[in-house]
């Protein structure tokens, strides 16, 4: 079997081929990457029976990067699925072959969303006396007081709405929870410049795109009250002023969560699945433990918990951090009237808006494809496949961005071109962040309204600001920590407990085939799942968590990990 396998990889597959898997048939996401891990994989076999291919449409030629390329879109089928894949070949020693393979389920066969002509009746009552009205039933079901939810989603920002949303389109009872009084609250309490900087074509949720008069870059209100329209308009289950309060996995019988709600009462649930959306940089602060804190007669605070810029008119503001949020948070500061000083420990990458466009350009924008298939092409590059695509595209978003850059390093401000020249992209996946998207930051740092002190780090406070790594000092009245968190696998620390997060994975940054570690996939822990990324990979990858979580509901997977004796 594996002589035949070697041999169908080079028949099939160039030297550097990829092929990506996103549950179709592998039940994970994998990816393989050249003879030696393709011949590995197909000698393992689809675990799923036979596999049907039919293209979706003609071939197109792509002339783009280092060499042209067919590119081909096809549907598959097994027994238990059905799926789309991206197929592209190119020309070699007179030979075509293929690069790259994409194979993604979309459905589950006889288990499919109930949408399109699958949605349900709706207000047909017939005959019966008894039923209940759409506002009684839906009063009910949002208490769970006819049954227990299947799934716990904790955290109801647009990762937790949209897996509950796919959740509920397959028909998987589902209950959010969120800590804060209102959805969209975790958007909404954060500092008042906040803005989104991907484009709205790149930003849209599950089965409701934002409306064609929506702006190209979405303000963090606006975006607070679409999700709490999102979440009526898909008639999700969500418990707000709702925390964890109290954690145990039963084994088989799955979990038992206490839930401590708005008015004080509790509520115990007994969900077969727990998942938590609590964002790809968790919850829990990176705040530095400083000696002399004790001293400053002024404030220090997380960004998590910054009030707002216009409480410091006419004072001194630092601002330790260098990425999106310590460039948001120093122009808000700048923009109410303090006098604002940036630390920047190391170089950051940094980009235009304007620049930025040029890697969505064809893909998100309004000359682009339907957002499904303009994901289902951008996933079909695994993510560590033709870097030199991605250093080409960052080349030139820098020549773009040459005035800017130049006048950051004029100011002292030190630049990256991001991991091995690829900008954002690795940053995010391994790093979940590293970078600016300059919405006007930059050109106050370029002209010097906003001053910067780069490449040292603060080694203690003083009674009237901080000392500095070199042993000089910054006055200030306030200093605002824009130093990140410390990762969703800290978050299930917290409310889980150690025993719980010890036996789960790394959760985010790459596995040694390029895909991400415990995020969207079996976390090492039964029952424990982690819903993240940014809106566009969250509304994505969302939809392959939903699929496994209602397998499993259905019998068609495993619960166990593999490593555990599974028979996924």
């Amino acid at each position: 079997m594996r002589e035949g396998a070697v041999e169908a990889s080079g028949e099939l597959f160039h030297d550097d081929a990829w092929w990506r898997d996103l549950l179709a048939l592998t039940w994970d996401l994998r990816t393989a990457h050249g003879h030696p891990a393709l011949a590995e994989r197909i000698s393992e076999g689809p675990r799923v029976g036979e596999v049907s291919l039919a293209l979706a449409g003609p071939a197109t030629l792509v002339e783009a990067g280092r060499e042209p390329w067919v590119q081909a879109m096809f549907e598959l089928s097994t027994p238990v699925a059905r799926g789309r894949g991206v197929l592209r070949l190119v020309e070699r020693d007179g030979v075509w072959k293929a690069w790259t393979l994409l194979t993604a389920m979309d459905a589950l066969v006889d288990h499919e969303e109930l949408t399109g002509v699958r949605r349900p009746m709706g207000g047909a009552q017939g005959t019966d006396r008894t039923a209940r009205s759409w506002s009684e039933e839906r009063r009910r079901q949002e208490e769970f007081e006819d049954g227990e939810p299947a799934v716990l989603v904790v955290g109801a920002g647009h990762g937790g709405l949209g897996l509950a949303a796919r959740l509920g389109c397959l028909g998987v009872s589902t209950l959010v929870v969120d800590r804060n009084p209102r959805i969209g609250d975790g958007w909404r309490n954060r500092y008042d410049s906040l803005v989104l900087h991907d484009p709205v074509w790149y930003d849209h949720l599950p089965y409701l795109p934002f409306p064609p008069s929506w702006p190209v870059y979405t303000p963090k209100d606006k975006l607070a009250d679409w999700l709490e329209s999102y979440a009526r308009t898909m008639e999700l289950n969500v418990w707000t002023g709702t925390e964890l309060v109290e954690s145990a996995h039963e084994g088989e019988q799955g979990w038992r969560i206490t839930l401590r709600r708005a008015d004080g009462s509790t509520r115990t649930v007994r969900p077969r699945h727990l998942v938590l959306a609590t964002g790809v940089s968790g919850t829990e602060p990176n705040m530095p433990v400083l000696p002399g804190a004790e001293e400053f007669a002024g404030l220090a605070v997380h960004s998590k918990d910054f009030p707002r810029g216009a409480d410091f008119a006419g004072k001194r503001a630092v601002v330790v951090g260098s990425c999106n949020s310590g460039h948001d948070l120093a122009q808000e500061l700048f923009e109410k009237g303090a006098e604002v000083t940036m630390v920047q420990r190391s170089p950051t990458y940094v980009v235009s808006v304007a620049g930025s466009g040029l890697a969505m350009a064809g893909m998100y924008d309004e000359s682009g494809p339907p957002t499904d298939v303009a994901d289902l092409l951008g996933a079909s590059f695994p993510f560590n496949c033709a870097p030199e695509m991605h250093q080409a595209t960052t080349a030139a978003m820098a020549e773009h961005d040459k005035e800017m850059l130049e006048g950051l390093a004029s100011a002292g401000f030190q630049t990256s071109s991001g991991i091995n020249g690829t900008g954002a992209l690795q940053l995010f996946l391994q790093r979940g962040g590293g970078y600016y998207i300059n919405v006007g930051c930059s050109e106050l740092i370029a002209d010097g309204q906003i001053a910067v002190r780069s490449g040292i780090g603060v080694s203690r406070f003083t009674p009237t600001g901080l000392e500095l790594e070199d042993g000089s000092t910054l006055d200030a009245d306030v200093v605002v920590f824009a130093t990140g968190y410390q990762g969703m696998l800290q978050t299930a620390r917290r409310l889980l407990g150690d025993q719980v997060a010890d036996r789960c994975g790394p959760v985010w940054g790459l596995d040694e085939e390029g895909e991400l570690q415990g995020v969207w996939r079996r976390s090492g822990h039964d029952g424990l799942w982690f819903m993240g990324g940014n809106l566009a990979m969250a509304r994505f990858y969302g939809k392959f968590l939903a699929l496994q979580l209602k397998a499993m509901e259905e019998g068609l997977l495993e619960p166990r990990t593999l490593s555990e004796g599974g028979t996924a």
